[in-house]
């Protein structure tokens, strides 16, 4: 069989063209760390590799929005312990020694009813507080402030008078806002019932409307259920011409029992906040468990591969020492 020049250098190509294509697969799985660049190298593994990366970056999105609530509810929590701090301060300081005989003057309480007016507007302040450009106590309204206290003592909840009577279209309204909810996805399997409603249990709920924690609406004895009105209402009571201790002990009653509520809605962020930690965990967990596996799927043994790259380095510096000596001296070569 006659070989022929043309031949071997045919095949000669095609070889070497093998060599440089193994040669830089083998050179792309060592500086890529991954065991294939496109679909077509390994279908299978492509496919199961998308799968993991969606779950890793829905992951990662859930980390981050649980991040960002935390951040969130802890300045909640810190409003709140400003407040609370506020009324045990007023309770404290403000019920026993007015209610002390030698401080019954009209300048002395007209002091102790300055400090409580500046009080009731720090509460509002707290509770006004923003986490980045969303107000913290606004229920589903986030952008604008809340509470709203004016100059005749009047505190209104997104516009509505928190002093509304029960039974009237105000006080429904009121209730309706103490109800909304704010829920994120963090990972839980958010799902929605027949009407389209989120269901509870698969969210997490990060509002906290305001009257929940400071209270609205009115007794059956007709006083305020809200402690930073009933503040400026002893205010009132101290400014006045003649004191009238029995009213204000009756008042300042009023006003720590309504306060305990700040503490029921401080304990329940405490809970959230373990539910968010434990939540956390889990998420870093899963992290870690999803890099495990995307290694197993698309990643490589690095010493192997190295291995490999050297392997092939040298048969293709091989082949092309070969490459000189396949063109053997022809009858044209001697001719003269």
């Amino acid at each position: 069989m006659r070989i022929t020049t043309n031949a071997i250098i045919r095949n000669y190509k095609s070889n070497l063209a093998t060599t440089i294509g193994t040669l830089n697969t083998s050179r792309d799985r060592v500086m890529t760390n991954r065991r294939f660049t496109s679909a077509a190298q390994d279908p299978g593994g492509a496919a199961r590799a998308s799968q993991l990366h969606r779950k890793y970056y829905k992951n990662q999105d859930n980390l981050s929005m649980l991040k960002d609530v935390q951040s969130r509810q802890d300045g909640q929590e810190d409003s709140l312990r400003q407040v609370s701090d506020i009324v045990k301060t007023i309770s404290k300081d403000y019920s026993i020694q007015v209610l002390n005989g030698t401080n019954q003057t009209k300048e002395v309480r007209q002091g102790y009813a300055s400090a409580i007016r500046q009080f009731q507007k720090s509460m509002v302040l707290s509770l006004n507080s923003t986490y980045e450009d969303t107000f913290l106590f606004a229920g589903t309204d986030g952008k604008n402030p809340p509470f709203n206290l004016l100059d005749d003592g009047t505190l209104t909840y997104r516009d509505v008078n928190v002093d509304a009577a029960n039974g009237t279209d105000d006080f429904a309204q009121l209730r309706n806002f103490s109800k909304e909810n704010l829920y994120v996805d963090l990972g839980m399997g958010l799902s929605t019932d027949e009407w389209n409603s989120v269901v509870p249990s698969s969210a997490f709920d990060m509002s906290l409307p305001g009257i929940n924690a400071i209270g609205y609406g009115k007794d059956k004895d007709g006083m305020s259920n809200n402690a930073i009105v009933l503040s400026g209402q002893l205010a009132d009571l101290l400014e006045q011409e003649e004191f009238d201790a029995e009213s204000y002990r009756k008042l300042m009653g009023k006003f720590e029992n309504v306060s305990s509520g700040l503490l029921n809605n401080i304990t329940e962020l405490g809970v959230k906040s373990e539910f968010l930690s434990t939540t956390k965990d889990r998420l870093e967990n899963t992290d870690i468990a999803l890099q495990e596996q995307m290694e197993s799927v698309e990643g490589i043994d690095m010493a192997e591969a190295i291995s490999d790259y050297m392997w092939n380095q040298y048969a293709y510096n091989a082949a092309l020492k070969v490459g000189t000596s396949i063109l053997s001296p022809s009858f044209i070569d001697f001719m003269k």
